[in-house]
């Protein structure tokens, strides 16, 4: 069984030393559902834990999952991140919290959280409820302090070991001290060949031992190498030590702690050889959440001090000095700064002046605006998959932005234009509990009447038909359309159609559905109507037509805007009109076209990750299938499809509109298969979206996960095949990298599911499976 981790930040250096502290962590995580790992800023916890990762990854059946916090600034948005992180798509309306409870619940999975510190309150109440309402979920946590939570257990990373004073070096000091070999691993990148030796091993152990054996600031200090000798850094750090040690301002603060100092020399002396362009970039992009690409560089960074054309040289400098990390790929390069160096600008950037910070976080809000509205401008062509790709990459600094707009005088209207003009991502990925979030609190703070609050309310309506709300979208749409009227804002009116329309479509009134779609399409485009949405009700129109009988108007209509589609490149309402198409096709017993349009469909979902739109289309298909006599791809199809909507806690298989495809589907395929639908049926329900997509194109044959045509889950699968080596529980504990506790509840499970009293039996039952196993 192949296990993965996810949101593992891009490294741009080499591991060094932690060896002992990476087991210790392994074991750690075995033994306790909440580790914390603390320890001083530059110490190295990040590193340590994403280390791990890989280590951990095969202990964990649904994989270990990475939510980076140091973007995140409001508590209430820890939840979100959870969710993103997780790639949940809930569409019940509930709250987020417990979405994350109810998705967990039956999940064997680590959470990783990094850089919990500046919302600890927040992160100690999530976990602890997580770890109370979940069985088999873990946390690990790094935070500069530990987490508010009883069951935690608290592993404070130490400094790199470093030889003590008059301490004879050994003959290979590097194999002994990882403080040593961490400082000549990063001074051979900027100085080819270098290494350590008898002439220079005593001052570079002496230079470590001045950094304390913090790990950034023996990076930051072996940077230098490109210009200064080793004993030229000792002397230079030293002074700048002491001129920090004896100034005032510090008094009474944490950083006046002998670990906080050195960091703090480390960084100031830093600060000092940058170029005064260098300077101004760190001090403003620290205002950027997460991390951010060069053009958003260029828009918050350049002004008074600097110029665009010198950013380019001054971040390049900054990644050189290891003060900017990059990531990203080859083609895209992005930044991020590490969370000590990053407040180091910010506190930089308030020397100048209480508005200095506005103004930069003003700016990153207008970046966002513009970034969004283009990314809307440009949804309707071939670069969905592109453009989907990069608004997840910017979420932290959206968030942000939203933040901003929420607690700064003045500043609603703008983040009521930034939700509005992102309704197509929230909607055509399914990320509704975060769409939700952002508008219903900004249409509270901003009552006003403007277009910005139409567009807004419409927003939302979409979020909540896709959730199947009805009953509040409805007048939601309607205030929409009224005030825009009153606005006079033409587009914005016609943009309501497709949530009237909808509206009626899930409760099951199709005449008024239809009637709704036929004025709206009698209507030329009003200038600055999102093509999407003119697209959407031709699909909504047809969707009515083939539901009432009338195939040949359907398909028309659905062949007409399809011919647009393909002159502009797009394809996620291209997809949608797949769907109805191949929807009409079948319903006409035309069952050939209606598999090759389905296919095509589900190529086109996979490209833009529309998780419910495969939902329905895999459905669809599998209609197809059983009226073809095809009664185990059927029933594999509605099993992946089930855990779909068991995902995002919906019901749209049960809906008057969807409803009876699933029905004739599901008849279909039992009647075929008898007692065999059942097993096929969890065979889907074990494939996640893009295996069930992969399977419906004959791109795989099966899942082959070992819980096929049995009660057991894969964790427990994986356990009896254990057995079956003959090992004992301490052993599978040992293998599995979990606790004795976890591993003799497997057993025990095992054993009363599959109703033996033995060991043997078990083994016994493992070994028939692996000699029929294909």
């Amino acid at each position: 069984m192949t296990r993965q981790y996810t949101g593992q930040p891009v490294r741009t250096s080499s591991f060094v030393g932690r060896r002992q502290e990476t087991a210790e962590v392994k074991r750690l995580v075995a033994a306790h559902r909440l580790v914390s790992l603390t320890g001083t800023g530059g110490v190295g916890k990040t590193r340590l834990a994403l280390h791990a990762v890989p280590r951990l990854a095969r202990a964990f059946a649904d994989g270990v999952h990475i939510v980076q916090l140091a973007g995140v600034r409001d508590a209430s948005l820890v939840p979100l991140a959870l969710i993103e992180a997780l790639n949940i798509r809930d569409v019940s309306g509930r709250s987020p919290v417990r979405v994350l409870i109810d998705q967990l619940q039956e999940r064997e999975l680590l959470l990783v959280l990094d850089n919990c510190e500046h919302l600890a309150d927040a992160c100690a109440r999530l976990v602890e409820t997580l770890l109370a309402e979940t069985a088999a979920v873990r946390v690990l946590a790094t935070s500069r302090h530990p987490l508010d939570v009883p069951a935690q257990h608290v592993l404070e990373v130490q400094p790199l070991a470093t030889p003590t004073p008059g301490e004879p070096l050994p003959p290979r000091p590097a194999l002994e001290y990882p403080a040593l070999a961490l400082f000549a691993d990063r001074a051979a990148t900027v100085l080819p060949g270098f290494s350590l030796t008898a002439a220079n091993q005593d001052a570079v152990a002496a230079l470590c031992r001045r950094l304390d054996g913090l790990p950034l600031a023996i990076e930051l200090a072996a940077v230098r190498m490109r210009a200064l000798g080793v004993q030229q850094l000792l002397e230079r750090l030293d002074r700048r030590y002491r001129l920090l040690a004896d100034s005032g301002d510090t008094e009474g603060r944490e950083d006046t702690l002998p670990r906080h100092r050195t960091l703090r020399a480390a960084v100031d002396w830093s600060h000092d050889l940058c170029t005064p362009e260098e300077q101004t970039v760190w001090a403003r992009a620290s205002v950027f959440a997460g991390s951010f690409d060069l053009g958003a560089a260029e828009e918050v960074c350049a002004g008074p001090g600097l110029d665009r054309d010198e950013m380019v040289d001054a971040v390049a400098g900054l990644v050189d000095k290891s003060l900017l990390v990059r990531d990203g790929d080859a083609v895209h390069a992005r930044y991020r700064m590490l969370e000590s160096i990053r407040q180091y600008g910010l506190d930089r950037l308030r020397e100048d002046g209480a508005h200095a910070e506005e103004a930069a976080r003003r700016r990153v809000r207008d970046w966002c605006l513009d970034f969004v509205e283009e990314c809307e401008r440009r949804w309707f062509g071939p670069d969905q998959p592109e453009l989907v790709g990069r608004l997840h990459a910017e979420s932290d600094l959206i968030r942000s932005a939203f933040e901003f707009c929420l607690n700064t005088p003045g500043e609603l209207r703008a983040g009521l234009k930034l939700a509005g003009h992102l309704w197509f991502f929230w909607f055509a990925t399914g990320a509704l509990v975060e769409g939700r979030y952002w508008l219903e609190r900004l249409l509270a703070a901003a009552p006003e009447p403007s277009v910005a609050r139409a567009r807004a309310l419409w927003a939302l309506a979409l979020m909540l038909l896709s959730q199947g709300n009805a009953v509040r979208a409805a007048p939601l749409v309607e205030e929409a359309r009224e005030l825009a009227l009153r606005l006079g804002d033409e587009a914005e009116v016609a943009h309501t159609f497709f949530g009237r329309g909808g509206a009626c479509l899930i409760s099951g009134d199709y005449d008024r559905a239809r009637a709704v779609y036929e004025e709206a399409l009698a209507l030329p485009p009003r200038e600055g109507e999102s093509m999407s949405l003119v697209g959407f009700k031709y699909v909504e129109l047809a969707h009515v037509l083939a539901i009432q009988g009338e195939y040949d108007r359907a398909m028309a209509l659905c062949e007409e805007f399809r011919q647009v589609c393909l002159t502009y490149g797009e394809q996620w309402v291209h997809s949608y009109l797949l769907r109805i198409l191949a929807f009409a096709e079948w319903a006409k017993g035309d069952r050939t076209a209606a598999r090759i349009h389905a296919r095509e469909c589900l190529r086109l979902k996979r490209a833009v990750g529309d998780v419910f739109g495969t939902g329905m289309t895999l459905e669809l298909l599998a209609a197809v299938h059983a009226r073809d006599g095809e009664g185990r791809p059927a029933a594999v199809l509605l099993g992946a499809a089930k855990r779909i909507w068991q995902d995002a806690h919906v019901a749209l298989d049960r809906t008057p509109s969807h409803g009876p495809v699933r029905t004739e589907a599901e008849e279909g395929a039992r009647a075929l298969l008898g007692d065999a639908f059942k097993s096929a049926y969890r065979e889907g329900l074990e494939l996640t979206s893009d295996h069930a997509v992969a399977y419906a194109l004959g791109e795989r044959e099966s899942v082959a996960q070992p819980v096929l045509d049995s009660p057991l889950t894969r964790r427990e699968a994986e356990v009896a095949e254990l057995i079956a080596e003959g090992l004992t529980n301490q052993q599978i504990a040992d293998r599995l990298v979990v606790a004795l506790r976890t591993a003799e509840g497997h057993v025990e499970r095992i054993l009363s599911k599959l109703g033996f009293t033995s060991r043997s039996q078990v083994a016994v039952w493992a070994e028939g499976r692996r000699a029929t196993r294909p």
